[in-house]
């Protein structure tokens, strides 16, 4: 299982959301690239980019922090979410360098949309569902749909969607420990591989997910618990490595 730490940019700067409240935002720093080399000296063999302007904005805003992270890691595998609501602007980061376009509102808004990316870019393509009490959220978290989580991600399971990144929206940010149960309901019944997100904030809460690794979860993003210092991210990689199966 992978351990991804999460760049959240906000302004061109490196921030960490609560509970997806752009309001609620703590800056850790004002250089993205810096950030990522961080991470990468750590052990980082994916990143996971969130452009949280453009999410709100429904097109990119914080493209050339991206840029300068895939222009100076040109092997590391970058995921990127947050405003991709179009075919160009899934074309244009994946020009850039990025591998995976991870889309979210726009798989709620039309999942042909889904459909046609994965025809189109093999291999590159993830779905983001953030929910609230099992019920997807859009608009950067601002709206909550009457879609269930597992519904879908059901829609995708012959699309060829990558992954799920699913995130536990009341969890995200307040390193209260991951949602195991919502987690393994949609690796379980999904049928896509899952990448956990929202409240992985120790080495228990890693531990926990590898024990359900089987279900079908390949990776879990981390992001102020590695800034705030509760989990160390090379330690947690290592032992994800060195588990059972790891």
């Amino acid at each position: 299982m992978l351990i991804i730490p999460a760049i959240d940019l906000k302004d061109g700067a490196c921030v960490r959301l609560r509970q997806g409240r752009m309001d609620e935002a703590t800056v850790f720093g004002n250089d993205p690239l810096a950030m990522a080399t961080r991470w990468v000296q750590e052990g980082a063999r994916r990143l996971h980019l969130v452009d949280l302007n453009g999410a709100f904005a429904g097109e990119p805003v914080n493209a050339a922090a991206v840029r300068a992270i895939t222009g100076a890691f040109p092997e590391l595998p970058v995921q990127i979410g947050g405003g991709i609501r179009s075919r160009d602007t899934a074309a244009r980061y994946l020009d850039m360098g990025v591998r995976w376009v991870i889309i979210g509102t726009q798989a709620v808004k039309d999942p042909d949309f889904v459909a046609a990316l994965c025809a189109e870019f093999p291999g590159h393509v993830i779905v983001g569902i953030d929910a609230r009490d099992g019920m997807v959220a859009t608009e950067g978290w601002a709206e909550v749909s009457a879609v269930r989580a597992v519904d879908l991600a059901q829609r995708f399971r012959e699309a060829g969607v990558s992954a799920i990144v699913y995130t536990d929206i009341a969890r995200d940010g307040m390193l209260s420990g991951v949602n195991l149960e919502a987690t393994r309901e949609l690796a379980e019944q999904g049928g896509i591989p899952v990448i956990a997100s929202g409240g992985v904030a120790t080495l228990a809460d890693v531990q926990a997910l590898a024990a359900i690794e089987k279900t079908g979860i390949c990776g879990a993003i981390t992001g102020r618990a590695i800034y705030e210092g509760t989990l160390d991210l090379r330690a947690a990689q290592v032992w994800c490595d060195q588990a059972p199966g790891g």
